[in-house]
């Protein structure tokens, strides 16, 4: 369900205005996160990293209302009241990739279920977008697995900056007996400010070091 903001009440309306009328941009932030805890626990029960991965960072944007933003036909802004994870399957033959959505669901185990069936699902699938009827209501996260990087951004030439947010994180790696991994954020500034961002990961970071498989 999409709920329209009151603007009259709205703190951010002079903001959301700003930059979607006057500077269109969005912006790039890359952290670094400690992910011991959910390696360790995927590795002892078997399940895969990318899938759990993509569910933390699901609970801690749904959790968040500004990265849950949209607007209507009439270009009004509003939340979602649920936001679903859209990732990237990489086809090792030929080196491309193809989008999936899942649904998601704030139930660890349900919501690994449904993004390791529509990974399996559609593996071989090749295009851009292979799951049709994709909602509305999505964020994008993919995946780099080759690559520990430290700074990451990305831009919309000639157009606006996406509301809904972007993840990209890399390859996780071991240091000082820790496992870290660089994780990536782009987003309309009309979304969230740098504040917004910073509870988001600060909420990310708490999740992946409490969760319980």
């Amino acid at each position: 369900m999409f709920q329209l903001i009151n603007q009259e009440e709205w703190p951010r309306k002079d903001h959301f205005n700003y930059y979607t009328q006057k500077l269109r941009c969005g912006y790039s932030v890359t952290v670094r996160m400690d992910v011991t805890n959910l390696y360790q626990q995927v590795k002892q029960k078997g399940l895969r990293f990318y899938p759990a991965f993509i569910y933390c960072a699901a609970k801690a944007v749904n959790e968040k209302p500004e990265f849950r933003m949209g607007m209507d036909a009439q270009g009004r802004p509003g939340y979602w009241d649920v936001i679903h994870p859209n990732f990237t399957i990489f086809h090792k033959e030929d080196h491309t990739f193809s989008d999936v959505w899942s649904y998601y669901n704030p139930d660890f185990k349900k919501c690994y279920e449904n993004i390791v069936n529509d990974m399996e699902q559609y593996k071989d699938c090749k295009g851009a977008k292979v799951k049709d009827h994709q909602p509305p209501n999505f964020f994008c996260i993919s995946c780099v697995p080759w690559m520990d990087f430290i700074g990451y951004s990305t831009w919309v030439p000639e157009g606006q900056p996406n509301l809904f947010p972007i993840i990209t994180f890399g390859k996780y790696a071991e240091e000082n007996q820790r496992m870290k991994l660089s994780a990536a954020l782009a987003i309309s500034h009309a979304a969230a400010d740098g504040y917004h961002t910073s509870m988001l990961f600060g909420r990310l970071q708490e999740i992946l070091d409490t969760i319980s498989l």
